[in-house]
């Protein structure tokens, strides 16, 4: 069983920094997709920015140029680099990981429990 665990939220100002970690634990797996959602009270959960094995990325419009994904293989984890960060972007963060589970090959999501990021005006 693979479990994600996420740390790095936490209370910044308006135009701060903050980076988010997600690590996946388990055995007998390789992970494809990494993601970052967020979920803002009384929103849905949108994706924020995801990456693929070979390290291309994507990133909702909303976070451009200020926020960076990135990854660890070698440590089966995942940042989330946030700059410039704005009153908007307070939310839960969640990391997601799409996982090759060996010996059956079969595909499986995972999701973090989430951690809260706060961005005071």
């Amino acid at each position: 069983q693979v479990q994600l665990m996420e740390s790095g939220g936490g209370l910044v100002q308006t135009g701060g920094s903050l980076r988010l970690s997600c690590t996946a634990y388990g055995s007998a797996f390789s992970i494809n997709v990494m993601a970052w959602h967020r979920q803002a009270p009384g929103k849905q959960r949108d994706l924020v920015a995801r990456i693929n094995s070979s390290g291309s990325t994507y990133y909702a419009d909303s976070v451009k140029g200020r926020f960076t994904i990135s990854r660890d293989n070698t440590k089966n984890t995942v940042y989330l680099e946030m700059s410039s960060l704005k009153p908007e972007d307070t939310a839960v963060y969640y990391c997601n990981a799409d996982v090759t589970n060996y010996p059956t090959y079969s595909r499986t999501p995972h999701w973090g429990q989430g951690t809260l990021v706060t961005v005071s005006s």
